[in-house]
């Protein structure tokens, strides 16, 4: 039992300044304002004012700790690629399986369905394909139309996992098929497409949520053709953004924070070298090259990033010009609003999957 005190504490509710916490075998026992005869760890003694808020949500993880989903074969397998997030604060995730066959598609979800009932940091599964129009690091020969029994698979495994998120191009589906996906319980996030605003905004009426990555590997936004961009900004209840400098110019990460800030989701879009000092690695066949804060294939494209979630956060701050305390929530508490409908917030009886920011530092308590 540890009562901590000499901290600020953000959640889904908002800032709450100068708390007291008190947690019990990995659960929140007390929250409360400080008082002046408590006794315990005081986290800001010596160093900066400590800020308490929950752990990252990161729900677009394609791997990490030397593997990819891909490659996992055991539960053992995803935990060790979640465990090489946590340094970052991450603490659930959706492992992400880029476009592959249907054979390994299958047998990544009864995988991840077992991993989930073992592991709270596996918080179901994000299949990034293989419904797609542009490739981007895809391999090409993956990415196909989706067909009655890819649609029956998906509906069982929606049902199946805690949570399942599918990102598809509008011109890859149909309207029936998004509605088909929202009505089993899956996510739908549009993405990897040259889809025009309006195919898009039906693809948003039809069910889906969600927009994966914003501008990349989608139709840009032009004043007369608004393009994926357009109606991810106009239509989409949900927006995913790599904030790491690379993926998205400064600028743009303004204009979606000024348009959209409310709704957007910070992703780190891991791969296999994430939490190792790996300098490269090879993804169905071709190398992929880590330098400089980049990973990418031999013609130069991107092929996910090399971020952590506590970095997305910081770089967001640091292009808008807002506060750490404004773009936290964009970790923790929008991905937690579109997995389960409600706030993330830290209360009495809630499991402590927290952090704990001081200037440079981050800790998990």
């Amino acid at each position: 039992m540890t009562l901590y005190s000499g901290l600020d504490l953000l959640d889904g509710d908002g800032l709450r300044p100068d708390q007291a916490l008190r947690v019990t075998d990995g659960r929140v026992a007390e929250l409360r304002p400080r008082r002046a005869a408590d006794r315990g760890t005081d986290l800001s003694e010596g160093g900066p004012r400590a800020l308490v808020c929950p752990g990252f949500l990161d729900l677009q993880v394609n791997g990490g700790g030397g593997l990819m989903l891909g490659d996992c074969a055991t539960p053992d397998d995803l935990s060790r690629l979640a465990a090489a997030h946590r340094a970052g604060g991450t603490v659930g995730l959706l492992p992400t399986l880029i476009s592959d066959t249907p054979e390994t598609t299958a047998r990544i979800i009864d995988l991840v369905a077992e991993a989930a009932a073992g592991d709270p940091a596996i918080l179901g599964l994000h299949l990034e394909g293989p419904h797609l129009a542009i490739p981007g690091a895809h391999d090409p020969a993956h990415l196909r139309p989706m067909s009655d029994t890819d649609l029956a698979l998906y509906r069982d495994g929606a049902r199946r996992l805690p949570h399942l998120l599918i990102t598809l191009a509008p011109e890859r589906v149909t309207p029936a098929q998004i509605a088909a996906l929202a009505e089993a319980g899956a996510i739908v996030s549009l993405g990897h497409s040259g889809a025009s605003h309006d195919l898009a905004a039906a693809a948003y009426a039809a069910g889906a949520r969600h927009a994966t990555h914003l501008f990349n590997a989608m139709s840009g936004l032009h004043h007369r053709a608004p393009g994926m961009v357009g109606a991810a900004l106009d239509h989409a209840p949900w927006i995913g953004l790599i904030a790491d400098g690379v993926h998205v110019h400064d600028a743009c990460l303004r204009l979606a924070w000024q348009v959209a800030r409310d709704r957007l989701i910070l992703v780190s879009d891991a791969m296999a070298v994430a939490g190792t000092a790996d300098d490269g690695f090879t993804l169905a066949g071709r190398t992929i090259t880590r330098a400089g804060g980049r990973l990418t294939l031999a013609d130069g494209t991107l092929a996910g990033a090399d971020v952590t979630m506590i970095g997305a956060v910081r770089h967001m701050a640091a292009a808008t010009g807002a506060a750490l305390a404004e773009t936290l929530p964009l970790a923790f508490d929008t991905p937690h609003r579109l997995l389960t409908g409600a706030p993330n917030k830290i209360a009495t009886g809630t499991p402590a999957r927290l952090i704990c920011l001081q200037g440079d530092s981050l800790r998990l308590l």
